[in-house]
């Protein structure tokens, strides 16, 4: 049974508001009910205190008064005196009534009835007795007592009073205890809703976080997918609609490509043939002059076949065509026969060598390999100045090849260091020699590099201008670049 969840992005945050916000509503309402509660027990609770403690008070006040009454009328018989007794008894019974009505417990109502009992024998003692009489002298001892009576009666409120106020107390710890329960409760509750909403949104993000990453990188081949609420979906399917887009741009660029470096490579080729005829003397003797400028048609011939190679090893490595084709070789001669095919290059331009290669038996793509010095000279040559020198050191260490070229040209600028490796970035330094770049050379480079399981890094304080050293594991694994995801079906 598939659970229903809202549509949207607000759908999905609105009911996730509610899930946290409800359960924190119901807990606060509650804590105010119980303490509203809490509160106005402790309201009645000090009200009952302070009215028995006045009532107690006032009876305390009375009974002397009507001792002193009932004692001048004893002595005197003065009617004003009686009067004014009854005036206090009057306030005395009112008083006795009102604390019945505040505790209405037995051992209190025993305790009034005494007292009350007291007051009217005393009462009806100076009614019925003259002044002077024995029973009223005896009444009026009998009532002395009271005193001691409601000196009981406020003790046993008190300790009434001092009982309500522990059950309080009580009542108010667990109150406290329970709102601790709830807030305990509440919290991982709270915590788990928290989580669950935040996984529901994590995934579409994640996925939409990695289709950008992935386009970003170049990497086409693999479909956008984003499962969620309809607007991430919807943003999904915009992102797949970007993806196919690039990837349809990505092939027609690799087909121009490809189809324009087949193109050149037919012209160039008779071009080439007819430069070597040419220098072989098949049309007859050329004298220096024709030689020289023969030499600079095969140099520069030679020059558009190297441009025109990488732009087909560009294309084939974007359409995945290319992989390793592993063979152990000696780096020495690869060198010595890269340096020989770019000699003319070098006279022409009269720069020296500083070339010190160990005799290293390596294990590598000897094709690719080849190209990646080729570029790295011929790198070297356009930026070198004339009878400059160009550096060309390998070495083994800790089972890696270590490959450096460099020249003592003006250096790489800082603005372009870090668009150097991208495919068709010339620069801004002027380059020498009639014929440009095409600004993929560096990016072959660094593909192949990392065809073979290495990595390649500018080097600075070592050698005045670019300075670029190569590092190769001594067996590579035959892999690709991430990289050549790229046009997946660009072929």
């Amino acid at each position: 049974m598939r659970v229903a969840r809202p549509k949207s992005l607000s759908g999905l945050l609105l009911i996730g508001f509610a899930l946290v916000a409800i359960p924190l509503l119901v807990a606060v309402v509650n804590a105010t009910l119980e303490m509203k509660q809490l509160t106005k027990r402790s309201e009645r609770l000090v009200h009952h205190g302070v009215d028995v403690t006045h009532e107690t008070q006032e009876l305390l006040k009375l009974i002397p008064l009507m001792e002193g009454t009932a004692g001048l009328y004893q002595a005197l018989g003065v009617r004003k005196d009686l009067d004014t007794f009854t005036q206090h008894e009057m306030s005395f019974n009112a008083s006795l009534a009102t604390l019945e009505q505040l505790d209405p417990g037995t051992a209190n109502a025993h305790i009034i009835g005494l007292i009350r009992a007291d007051a009217v024998r005393l009462a009806d003692a100076l009614e019925r007795g003259p002044p002077g009489s024995p029973e009223l002298g005896q009444a009026i001892e009998v009532f002395k007592s009271v005193r001691d009576s409601v000196e009981v009666l406020r003790q046993q409120n008190g300790a009434d009073l001092n009982t309500q106020l522990a059950t309080v107390q009580q009542i108010a710890a667990e109150t406290e205890r329970k709102l601790y329960c709830q807030a305990a409760a509440l919290v991982p509750g709270t915590a788990l809703i928290v989580l669950v909403f935040v996984s529901l949104l994590a995934r579409p993000i994640r996925q939409i976080d990695q289709a950008i990453s992935e386009l970003g990188r170049g990497t086409f081949s693999r479909p956008i997918f984003v499962q969620g609420p309809s607007d991430l979906e919807r943003l999904g399917r915009q992102l797949e609609w970007l993806r196919a887009r690039l990837l349809d741009l990505a092939q027609e660029k690799n087909r121009f490509l490809r189809h324009m470096s087949h193109e050149l490579k037919t012209p160039l080729a008779n071009i080439r043939e007819g430069t070597e005829l040419l220098m072989e003397g098949a049309v007859g003797p050329l004298d220096a002059n024709q030689r020289e400028v023969a030499n600079i048609l095969r140099e520069n011939g030679i020059k558009l076949q190297r441009m025109i190679e990488n732009l087909l090893s560009f294309s084939a490595w974007q359409a995945k065509a290319v992989g390793l084709e592993l063979s152990q070789f000696s780096l020495r001669q690869l060198v010595k026969s890269v340096v020989s095919a770019q000699q003319l290059t070098l006279v022409a331009h009269r720069v020296k060598l500083d070339v010190k290669v160990q005799d290293i038996e390596i294990t590598a793509d000897r094709g690719k390999l080849r190209l990646i010095l080729d570029n790295l000279m011929s790198n070297a040559v356009k930026y070198a100045p004339r009878e400059g020198t160009i550096f060309i050191h390998a070495l083994n260490y800790k089972d890696h090849l270590i490959l450096d070229v460099a020249d003592s040209g003006p250096g790489i600028p800082k603005d372009d260091r870090a668009h150097i490796f991208e495919a068709f970035y010339t620069g801004r330094i002027e380059q020498a020699g009639p014929v440009k770049g095409t600004g993929i050379g560096l990016s072959v480079v660094l593909e192949f590099v990392q065809a073979h399981g290495g990595t390649i890094e500018l080097v600075d304080g070592v050698h005045v201008g670019a300075h670029f050293r190569i590092r190769l594991p001594a067996r590579p694994a035959e892999v690709r670049p991430q990289a050549s995801d790229a046009t997946d079906a660009a072929a």
